[in-house]
């Protein structure tokens, strides 16, 4: 999460209103409850990853369209909505760990169409690493950067009234995820990037206020992710950092594109 995102976020979540994911239901996964949603027919999955402190509403402008183009999951991670507290380690590498076993629990086959929101964002771009041939394509919606709490970006940096803000905002399991950010991004840069996995890289070019050492820092991150991904596709979208609610259009587009994409892949691979 960037250093001005909760600002975003909390306005973002005004502007949503009452729009929710219809048909959230809880299941047991390894012992701990997790609320999910799931829906369509079809393949690839297109599987939705929330940024912090956000819920699986955030889709809800995104949901029926990308329901009609294919089997689609969104869930709450550990300590969010009715899912489970966590009682685990709260960096990307376990909460990979416990998205793939929600998808088995499931029965929902790789390989993936990928999409995440801000620190979701980073936490798809761990699973695609780490699990590259599970992962048919990746959107990242306005993504943390593996370094984003480097440098100016660390919230030590945060303005007074936004450290003020946070505490008071944000549930315990949001302030661990924001704890490990820092060792999440470092596994997300220890590992190698697979060039077989196409990339749409959706960055907000209205997120940051006004000029500052951290909101340039942010601004250079946000333009870097795409470069992490050479031959990615990246769409610089008139919006806030909350992307998914100001141009949910934005994000249907790119998943309709990755979609199409492993779909035409897969079809080369059989006719082979």
């Amino acid at each position: 999460m960037k250093s001005w995102h909760w600002a975003s976020l909390l306005l973002a979540l005004a502007l949503s209103g009452c729009a929710t994911v219809p048909g959230t239901t809880t299941d047991r996964v390894d012992g701990r409850k997790v609320e999910y949603v799931q829906a369509g027919q079809g393949a690839p999955v297109v599987v939705f990853e929330n940024g912090l402190g956000a819920t699986l509403d955030w889709w809800a402008k995104v949901w029926p369209d990308t329901v009609a183009e294919t089997r689609s999951l969104a869930y709450h991670r550990a300590g969010y909505g009715h899912s489970d507290a966590p009682l685990s380690p709260r960096d990307g590498a376990q909460v990979v760990d416990e998205l793939r076993a929600l998808l088995r629990a499931r029965n929902l086959p790789p390989p993936y169409v990928l999409v995440g929101h801000s620190l979701g964002g980073l936490y798809m771009q761990l699973f695609a690493r780490k699990y590259p041939g599970e992962v048919a394509a990746l959107v990242l919606v306005d993504s943390t950067h593996p370094d984003q709490v480097k440098g100016a970006g660390n919230p030590e940096n945060w303005p007074t009234w936004l450290k003020v803000v946070f505490r008071a905002t944000t549930s315990d399991t949001a302030k661990q995820e924001l704890a490990a950010l820092d060792a999440t991004g470092n596994q997300v840069s220890n590992l190698p990037v697979d060039p077989s996995v196409p990339v749409w890289v959706l960055s907000a070019l209205r997120a940051t206020g006004a000029p500052s050492a951290v909101a340039d820092d942010a601004n250079r991150k946000r333009a870097d992710i795409a470069h992490l991904y050479p031959g990615s596709t990246q769409v610089w979208v008139d919006s806030g950092h909350g992307v998914p609610l100001e141009k949910p259009e934005a994000v249907v587009s790119a998943i309709r594109d990755a979609v199409r994409a492993a779909r035409a892949s897969r079809d080369v691979h059989k006719a082979q």
